[in-house]
């Protein structure tokens, strides 16, 4: 996967093209981990990388959910209350016994591939209800063009804080998990 996104053409384009892209980023950053390094949490934040992935993985379904079941209010993801708190969150308890880092990379695959299909053919006037939760207190209007805005905020946001925590864990950054996700090395021969 290349670090930078592809060009894009409009507006639809640009918003698919950018929420896969920053899926696969996060993706990257679980890279060769062992199930132990997915539940440490090295930085000063409580966060672990597989933890962080399951909450992504979480919003990207509930969100995408949004956006295909607008204008009627989205099901939302299947999961006990308790799952669904966890990686609400970001709770430890959100990493699932059986995770590991090709598992939670596949998980973050498909959904890069559902949002990828799904913006590229949604109508983005078309309004979305707004959920009943208190952080999003005081909305009043939201559509599909919001609702994958938000998505591509909130996996941007997420990524940075996987960057920080993967480095904590190992030492490797951005350029060379994307090199190393790709089969390669970093840095690249004779540069």
């Amino acid at each position: 996967m290349s670090f930078l996104t592809a060009d894009v053409t409009d507006e639809c384009d640009a918003l698919a093209t950018f929420a896969s892209q920053q899926i696969r980023q996060l993706g990257t950053t679980l890279h060769g981990l062992t199930p132990e390094q997915l539940a440490a949490t090295p930085s000063a934040s409580a966060m672990s990388l597989g933890a962080l992935a399951r909450h992504a993985i979480f919003v990207t379904e509930n969100i995408l959910g949004g956006i295909c079941e607008a204008p009627q209010p989205s099901t939302g993801a299947e999961r006990s209350t308790e799952q669904a708190q966890a990686e609400g969150t970001v709770d430890a308890a959100a990493l699932r016994a059986d995770d590991t880092a090709q598992g939670l990379i596949d998980a973050l695959e498909e959904q890069a591939r559902s949002a990828d299909s799904l913006l590229r053919k949604v109508d983005l006037d078309t309004d979305v209800p707004i959920p009943d939760a208190p952080w999003f207190t005081g909305a009043e209007h939201w559509n599909n063009r919001w609702s994958a805005l938000h998505l591509i905020e909130e996996l941007a946001r997420h990524a940075g804080h996987a960057d920080i925590i993967r480095e904590s864990i190992d030492g490797k950054g951005t350029y060379e998990l994307n090199a190393l996700a790709e089969g390669g090395t970093w840095p690249p021969e004779g540069w």
